[in-house]
């Protein structure tokens, strides 16, 4: 894996009353780039992206290709439970300049077959022809597990902008035969951040995940020790990531990364219901949890110096 793969799955900024808060996202956008981060892929899972409006989705789209930094690529997630409302949402990324667009399975009337899920990509992907399209694999949120070795063979050749997967599942067998039948055609990106080190051997090209808003120093410092053969230094930071992963499950997934965003300097609000935010008193001891995993020092000064700049 090269050392400028890691996408960033940013959190969507949120007023005090839940509106949202288009001003903070350059903050985010600078601070992404200057922590090593290559992309970020918005309006995803992380973002609360099913929370929002279709046109909440569009203004945050728009607000993060305008005010990203030079370099730093955008992909645009779009999926849903409605083809027309993905179809409009791709078509608006590709209007405002997005790098990609992705699209996760339609989570309510779900596809049961390889067929009826490369029908509803294609449909999606139809909508963007000039973006590269990235199916987003996350079975645990969606229900659909199908073989996506199969969505490759069966379905991708079919999809002229098909560009490759975002591949969120633990299943290390498909993602690896992914890899294989790929042959460099389509780009495999990891989701899970708490065993990306499993998936390097196997030829991940990149890697999406939501700790890369805050950790991504110590993602960028495993890829490096890997490369240069030390498989031990690299186990110790994929060490240090589960255990950031687990303060993020022991205080309740998403809110947490945000309490984490807070915490570091860059306040992206409040999570939508029906998820709820950190109490202060929860985010105090959050802190301290953060302290004795020695979170701050495994993500170095720079992140801290790098807010300040950017306040």
């Amino acid at each position: 894996m090269d050392m400028n793969s890691l996408i960033a799955a940013p959190y969507t900024a949120m007023l005090a009353d839940g509106d949202l808060n288009l001003e903070l996202i350059s903050r985010q956008a600078q601070a992404l780039f200057a922590s090593g981060v290559s992309g970020a892929f918005v309006c995803g899972t992380t973002g609360e992206g099913a929370s929002l409006t279709l046109e909440e989705r569009m203004a945050v789209a728009q607000r993060w290709c305008e005010d990203r930094p030079e370099g730093l690529s955008i992909i645009v997630h779009v999926g849903g439970t409605s083809l027309r409302d993905c179809q409009a949402l791709a078509m608006h990324a590709q209007q405002i300049g997005a790098d990609g667009i992705a699209a996760i399975a339609p989570y309510f009337f779900k596809p049961s077959s390889i067929s009826q899920l490369g029908q509803w990509c294609q449909a999606v992907a139809g909508a963007a022809p000039e973006l590269p399209f990235y199916y987003y694999h996350m079975p645990a949120m969606t229900g659909v597990d199908l073989s996506m070795e199969q969505l490759l063979t069966q379905c991708a050749p079919d999809i002229p902008n098909f560009a490759g997967i975002k591949f969120t599942h633990e299943n290390l067998y498909d993602f690896g035969r992914c890899v294989d039948v790929s042959q460099g055609r389509y780009k495999m990106l990891f989701g899970r951040d708490e065993i990306m080190l499993s998936a390097i051997p196997l030829g991940a090209d990149g890697a999406v995940g939501s700790t890369y808003n805050y950790a991504a120093p110590i993602y960028l410092k495993m890829i490096e020790a890997y490369n240069n053969g030390d498989l031990t230094a690299a186990a110790v930071y994929q060490q240090q990531s589960r255990q950031l992963v687990d303060l993020l499950i022991k205080y309740g997934g998403l809110a947490t990364g945000k309490a984490i965003m807070q915490i570091i300097g860059i306040d992206c609000g409040p999570t939508r219901l029906p998820l709820s935010s950190l109490s202060t008193q929860q985010t105090k001891q959050l802190e301290a949890d953060l302290q004795d995993i020695q979170f701050f020092d495994a993500i170095g000064s720079q992140i801290s110096d790098q807010i300040r700049t950017l306040a």
